[in-house]
């Protein structure tokens, strides 16, 4: 703790020198230009003068015309200059902003509670896991599969836990292990696609595809293969394989479920892929 308050200060004060050394910066470098600018214009009058091209009264009223010029556009396009007090205003924000702060922390935060480690959260986590969210699912199943790496529904449980936190790779790793133990399960085949495709971002692949296929090959029931291996055919206009695929999966679902008008509807507008559409390829 005491580190980061030192930590915390040494930032405040870093900030306040950043701000102070930026505005120093910028009015030198506009002092900087607007001065290179006007000996060059005057410089350039006198050599005019010097090879003839300009008599006294010509170089007396150019000079005084470039003066005139001068100053006004530097009243117009001249950013304020930092005042003799405007470092002391700067610095007091900053300390005012930084003492804010402090005592917001110190009146809603716990600046004496020491740092939880991971391993305490996860012990918390496991006490209630009625109350987790799917991170904190997949954190609480990753350690029992790290203590006991052989267990198949730890495993089966972690990938659906990541996949549910937003870690399809992540899942399919948890089912590919699942599967190491127990390869006659059609259920992980069928999340491993799922996890598969999110991970591809809704295609469905070649490894997503035969993952499916191995899950109702064990399993004709496996309603979420069926689907996804019908979105395959279709994509390949295989038409009469996705009505063969999704037929038993429309006839699962209500009447009443919009799902199955849609698929339904699907079916009906995608054309079939002929001989014809291969050889134009």
């Amino acid at each position: 703790m005491t580190i980061f308050w030192i930590m915390t200060g040494l930032a405040t004060a870093l900030a306040g020198l950043v701000v102070l050394a930026g505005a120093r910066r910028g009015v030198d470098a506009e002092a900087t230009v607007d001065s290179q600018s006007a000996s060059r214009e005057l410089a350039e009058l006198d050599r005019l003068k010097a090879r003839g091209l300009l008599d006294e009264a010509a170089w007396v009223a150019a000079r005084a015309e470039a003066g005139r010029r001068m100053l006004a556009a530097r009243r117009e396009t001249r950013a304020p200059v930092i005042g003799r007090h405007d470092r002391v205003w700067v610095l007091g924000a900053i300390t005012a902003a930084a003492v804010i702060s402090l005592g917001l922390y110190t009146v809603l935060g716990s600046p004496g509670r020491e740092d939880q480690a991971f391993d305490t959260r996860i012990n918390q986590w496991a006490a209630k896991p009625e109350n987790l969210g799917p991170a904190q699912m997949a954190a609480v199943m990753g350690r029992v599969v790290r203590d006991n790496p052989n267990n198949h529904q730890a495993l089966t449980l972690l990938g659906a836990a990541r996949f549910e936190a937003g870690d399809p790779v992540g899942a399919a790793s948890a089912f590919r292990r699942a599967l190491a133990l127990m390869p006659e399960d059609a259920q992980s085949w069928a999340r491993l696609g799922e996890s598969l495709v999110r991970a591809n971002e809704g295609t469905v692949g070649a490894d997503a595809e035969l993952a499916f296929a191995r899950a109702l090959e064990l399993d004709a029931d496996q309603l979420g293969a069926r689907y996804f291996l019908g979105e395959a055919a279709l994509q390949r206009g295989e038409i009469d394989r996705a009505r063969q695929l999704w037929t038993p999966l429309m006839a699962a679902l209500d009447p009443a479920d919009p799902r199955r008008a849609e698929l339904a509807a699907r079916l009906q507008t995608v054309p079939a892929a002929g001989p014809a559409a291969g050889a134009g390829q």
